[in-house]
Parts: structure tokens; C-alpha cells; sequence
């Protein structure tokens, strides 16, 4: 039972822990301090919920369906390409940055609503999440146990993310500092439509 619930937090600790859409939005709410923590628990929901859908059937599913995978896929290219084209916008127009900053905070039915988006349309939580992390909890000798470590993986970085970067928001909320991290984001966004293009 201990082998399952380590291989699977140690699975899913390698590829959650790789910087993604969902990493940078919870990092961006984190950093702005705007319903962080709710996000963080929404992402550890989802990647549990997707977990055990994988390892109880659905990565089965998706391997032997390629029009799911394809659908997948194209949505993906699409989804991650606005997502890098907004986060650019932001980096190259300041007037951007200052109506972000001038905005005010948003609720937390819109934020908690976009980390949905950003966790459910990303392409990567499917094909990472529940067919290779749900693939190879199939064979474990105790699947539940390794859904569970998957699950513990996730709880400890999102709320470690979503904590550490709040507490040095105050170091790291300056307008140079949010350019550049919107850059990275754009950069990574369209690094990753590039690979799923390059998938096809």
C-alpha cells in the first residue's frame, strides 16, 4: 500500500510541480493576494477528481479514443495560445498593467470561475493528469493508495505555491517584476502550443 501512495505522489509531484497554466495562475492570485487560497484548494480538487477518473478507467478511455485526444488537443493549442497572446498584451502595454492595478479586486465566483478554465481546458491536465498519471496508477498493486499520494502531491505545492508566493508578494509586486512574469508566461504558453502542434 505505502509503495502505491509513494509512487503516485512521487508521479505526480514531477509533473504538477513543472511550471504550467495553472502553476502561474495560481502564482499571479497568490502574488496580487486575491482568493488564493480558494484557488489552490480548486486545483487540488480537480487534479484529485481527474486522478482517480484516470486511474479508474478514463486514461483506458482516452488512449483507445484518438478523436477525444485530438479534440484534446486542438482545444488546447487554442486555449494556451489566447492565454500566451493576453499575457503578452499585459507585458508590452503598461497602460495594461496600470488598468490591472487599478481595477480593484475581483470576486471570488470570477476568480474561482477562471481557475476552472485555466485548470479544465489546458489540455496538459488531461493528457498528463489522467492518462499517464491515471495509466500508470492502473497497475498499481493498490490503485487507491497511489490516487491518494497523487492527490497528497498536489495538496502540499499548490498550498505551498499559493502561501510562499503571497508572503513575498510585497518583494515581488513591482510593475518590472509582473512584465516580467507575464513574459515568462506568454513564453511558456506558446512553448506549449508549440509542443502539442509538434504532437500532432
Amino acid at each position: 500500500m505505502w509503495q502505491s501512495y509513494l509512487n503516485g505522489m512521487l508521479v505526480a509531484a514531477g509533473l504538477i510541480i513543472a511550471i504550467g497554466a495553472q502553476n502561474a495562475f495560481v502564482l499571479a492570485q497568490s502574488l496580487r493576494r486575491e482568493h488564493h487560497l480558494p484557488v489552490a484548494a480548486l486545483c487540488v480538487l480537480c487534479d484529485a477528481v481527474l486522478v482517480c477518473a484516470g486511474v479508474f478507467g478514463l486514461a483506458t478511455l482516452l488512449a483507445q479514443n484518438p478523436t477525444l485526444l485530438a479534440v484534446a488537443r486542438w482545444g488546447g493549442i487554442a486555449f494556451l495560445s489566447w492565454y500566451g497572446a493576453k499575457a503578452l498584451l499585459r507585458a508590452l502595454n503598461p497602460q495594461t498593467l496600470d488598468q490591472a492595478a487599478n481595477a480593484g479586486p475581483r470576486s471570488r465566483k470570477a476568480v474561482l470561475l477562471a481557475a476552472l478554465a485555466v485548470t479544465l481546458l489546458n489540455p496538459h491536465v488531461y493528457l498528463d493528469t489522467v492518462l499517464l498519471i491515471g495509466s500508470l496508477g492502473a497497475q498499481q498493486p493498490v490503485p487507491g493508495a497511489y490516487a491518494l499520494g497523487a492527490a497528497s502531491a498536489s495538496l502540499i505545492w499548490f498550498f505551498a505555491l499559493a502561501l510562499g508566493a503571497a508572503w513575498l508578494a510585497p518583494w515581488l509586486a513591482r510593475p518590472a517584476t509582473w512584465r516580467l512574469l507575464d513574459f515568462g508566461v506568454a513564453l511558456m504558453m506558446f512553448a506549449m502550443a508549440a509542443q502539442l502542434l509538434n504532437g500532432l
